[in-house]
């Protein structure tokens, strides 16, 4: 049963009738399986209820597990190397937020390490913990507490905003200083868009009900 689990595309959870509503217009359906690959859209207004996107555990398991390995090079290689009136400065997406703290801007910093660092590691490791063992038709211990911790976290990853911030600060500072990117800043360019290809492999109506079968097994 667990390997035809693992084979099957969005099993239903047992009883029903299953409904599934409309957060634009609030009009009820009821949410009848669809194939692998097509979408159900509201009768009323035509936005899209869910969708069942093919290989959806195996693809927000790699590009969830590939955000993991790069998080390391983001986290541990220069992010950008500033040269301004003979002085060298290096700077890692860490050493930047322990900058900030040390010069007083205790909540920016905060900030940075708790929307580029932390909230997504919960992100990504979380999906590989649930993800991972589904795709064999199991969930692991606690799969539910950390898909629920994972749906809180998902609004605080800001990389991609982090990121444009980035972008138009070097711009600023491209007239003033000699800037060269290192290897921590295309490793977070990539990181951003693994981590956005790694929540949209998924949609939560279908991880929410393969959780439910698994734990029903």
């Amino acid at each position: 049963m667990r390997t035809r689990l693992s084979i099957l595309s969005w099993p239903k959870p047992k009883g029903g009738p299953h409904h599934a509503l409309c957060h634009y217009c609030d009009t009820l359906h009821l949410a009848d399986p669809i194939a692998e690959g097509s979408r159900a859209s509201c009768v009323r207004c035509g936005a899209t209820l869910f969708q069942n996107r093919p290989a959806s555990l195996v693809r927000v398991t790699a590009f969830s597990l590939t955000a993991l390995v790069l998080m390391f090079f983001v986290h541990s290689a220069p992010f950008v190397d500033m040269d301004a009136a003979g002085m060298r400065t290096i700077l890692t997406l860490p050493g930047a937020a322990m900058a900030l703290i040390d010069e007083g801007y205790l909540l920016v910093g905060c900030g940075v390490a708790l929307f580029t660092i932390i909230t997504p590691l919960v992100l990504a490791g979380g999906l590989v913990y649930v993800c991972g063992p589904l795709m064999f038709g199991r969930s692991a211990p606690g799969a539910m507490f950390v898909t629920r911790w994972m749906s809180r976290s998902e609004p605080w990853n800001m990389i991609e905003v982090f990121l444009l911030g980035v972008l138009v600060s070097l711009l600023k500072l491209g007239g003033l200083a000699d800037l060269h990117f290192g290897l921590g800043f295309w490793a977070f360019t990539a990181l951003m868009l693994c981590m956005a290809a790694a929540v949209a492999a998924i949609d939560k109506r279908e991880l929410w009900d393969r959780l439910e079968v698994a734990m029903s097994e």
